[in-house]
């Protein structure tokens, strides 16, 4: 089963920490950048939490002993470096015994504007049976995410996958559900944009958050 769900579509404080990630005027802060893409990944672990299997565990208080229902199982956490590190970190900071996968995949561009997705380094730990959560603060035209859960793939089959993008394009969404294979999928998303660029970049979007986040590469 695949699902898309998109959390901006609900007026919450979530929108504003979004906005604030678009807007020229706040984004040049690099620390409140980051930090807002840590806090919305905090909000995205939150959702994702409802969908996890729970089991009941007895647990001791000071006073008396008590039945609690928890996590049944801790999912793994991936990411894209670099941009995804502070969403990531977000996510950790609720599922702070999760598994750790990181993975290295950029554009490289050609003379003529066109760009090739390239996979320089993967580490993971075992994903088969669980639940895997990979992030990336943009999907624009969905190549990066495709191949990258493509990739993680050949480490392992996880049970269900949760695949979160703060801001995505509508193409980019079509295109990434296409290409990867038909397994059970939910796309979150904070926002959904219609345009990509001829650069393909999102637009409105909100520019290179990786830059944004950790300054321009080289």
């Amino acid at each position: 089963m695949r699902t898309v769900r998109n959390l901006g579509e609900q007026n919450s404080i979530f929108n504003q920490f979004i906005s604030e990630l678009r807007n020229i005027d706040v984004q040049n802060d690099r620390q409140r950048f980051r930090r807002n893409l840590e806090r919305i990944g905090e909000i995205f672990a939150y959702e994702i939490s409802k969908d996890l299997e729970y089991q009941t565990k007895e647990i001791q208080t000071p006073l008396a002993k008590m039945d609690m229902m928890l996590p049944k199982h801790q999912p793994v956490l991936a990411t894209i470096l670099r941009a995804g590190l502070p969403l990531h970190n977000g996510l950790l900071n609720y599922f702070d015994n999760a598994g750790n996968a990181y993975i290295s995949a950029y554009r490289k561009y050609h003379d003529n504007g066109e760009f090739d997705i390239h996979m320089e380094y993967a580490s993971s730990p075992d994903i088969t049976g669980k639940t895997l959560i990979l992030s990336d603060p943009m999907l624009a035209t969905g190549a990066s995410m495709a191949l990258t859960y493509k990739e993680l793939l050949t480490i392992g089959k996880p049970k269900h996958t949760h695949i979160v993008a703060i801001i995505a394009s509508e193409e980019g969404i079509e295109k990434f559900l296409s290409e990867i294979p038909k397994n059970d999928v939910t796309l979150w998303v904070g926002a959904i944009d219609k345009t990509l660029t001829k650069n393909a970049y999102i637009s409105p979007g909100l520019g290179d958050a990786g830059d944004l986040a950790f300054g321009t590469k080289m």
